[in-house]
């Protein structure tokens, strides 16, 4: 299948959880609304700044990277701006006279970024400078993930690329058999010293060696089921979670799924849906579902400890955790605060209006967000 039927299937389902129907004009699925409820903690904005022009209209995830108390932020237009993370001034910005759609990856003194037409491009973090760029096969919607002496990119035709982070001469490629129909988008890998981790849209999570690209194992996290293409897809998009010697993955229609990563054996497995990160706190697993339900597991057992639900088709971002909250976006711009013991919410807040979809980070009890229109902002719970 052409890459125009994959961002066909992807405006699909992004329709289709942005209330704006079924396919075939079937009945419209709407959103929840907010429910009220007594706010237990209130949030205060540490700064609060414009950073470009934002992700676009074409649904890109624009992360941001973090890298000690820098924070590198592009928009779609190729502006990369690194801001000092504590009271939100620019340090320096470049332009790169490219549109931007895989957000940013950060390395020990390295910025990299993946273009609309298939280019890496690597700046000097220290003052934007640019040190090399390479052609890729296809694009990279997830950022680029680095080691001490390797670039690892994702791309959407199923390859993984390994460059020298020094020079950009390519290394080795890994190529791994996907369907025909996938989601519009990729997982960001786990590079280590050694091995690199990564998952696909076929639904496997894949170990290769660092100095070869050679696979060390592979393990199924989701079979596809069903009788048609659509039904059958079990992407994972979500990059692989470490915690406590424990891989965590999840996929699409799939499986959350956990992996001992010293001998690679599936410990245990949940039935799941999602193309969003996880987190990890409080011994539970979150997951932001599909359908926009919050879920926690608990880490050892698997066991459900909890379920939100009042937040059904809100486009829910990947959650993170701060302090004893869970904290996802979603597609109005609203932060929604839950306990992580039992889920219920304490607190909400409004970055702006454009909606919020790319991942957040919390550093030293502070979160950072990254609207879709380009306002970064740096929060705390009181």
């Amino acid at each position: 299948m052409n890459s125009l039927a994959r961002i066909f299937v992807a405006g699909f389902l992004c329709l289709s959880l942005s209330a704006c129907g079924w396919f075939g004009g079937e009945a419209e699925i709407e959103p929840a609304d907010l429910v009220s409820f007594d706010e237990e903690k209130d949030v205060k904005t540490l700064w609060s700044r414009s950073v470009g022009s934002g992700a676009g209209d074409k649904f890109s995830q624009l992360t941001f990277g973090v890298s000690d108390d820098v924070i590198y932020v592009s928009d779609v237009d190729g502006q990369i701006v690194a801001v000092n993370r504590l009271d939100g001034k620019e340090l320096w910005s470049a332009d790169l006279g490219t549109t931007v759609i895989g957000g940013v990856g950060v390395g020990p003194q390295h910025v990299a970024v993946s273009t609309e037409q298939g280019e890496i491009i690597v700046l000097n973090s220290a003052n934007g400078s640019e040190l090399w760029r390479s052609q890729l096969s296809s694009e990279a919607l997830s950022p680029a993930q680095m080691n001490n002496n390797l670039l690892v990119s994702q791309l959407v035709n199923g390859k993984l690329v390994a460059l020298d982070l020094n020079t950009g001469e390519r290394r080795w490629t890994y190529d791994s058999q996907i369907p025909r129909l996938t989601l519009r988008g990729t997982s960001a890998p786990i590079v280590a010293a050694n091995i690199t981790i990564a998952g696909f849209a076929s639904g496997k999570l894949v170990a290769v060696r660092n100095d070869t690209g050679a696979e060390v194992w592979e393990r199924l996290v989701a079979a596809p089921q069903g009788k048609t293409e659509l039904e059958r897809m079990v992407d994972i998009d979500a990059r692989p979670l470490y915690v406590d010697g424990v891989i965590y993955i999840v996929s699409y229609q799939g499986r959350l799924v956990a992996i001992n990563a010293r001998d690679a054996q599936i410990l245990w497995s949940q039935a799941a849906s999602s193309y969003r990160g996880l987190a990890s706190g409080f011994g539970n697993i979150y997951v932001s579902e599909t359908t926009g339900f919050i879920q926690a597991f608990d880490q050892r057992s698997s066991a459900s400890v909890w379920s939100q639900t009042a937040l059904e088709y809100r486009q829910t971002t990947s959650p993170v955790v701060l302090g004893n909250t869970v904290v996802v976006g979603d597609f109005e711009g609203y932060l929604h605060f839950m306990s992580q013991i039992d889920g219920h919410f304490v607190g909400r807040y409004k970055v702006d209006s454009s909606g919020l979809r790319g991942d957040m980070r919390v550093i030293d009890d502070t979160l950072y967000v990254l609207s879709n229109g380009g306002r970064l902002a740096a929060l705390q719970l009181d």
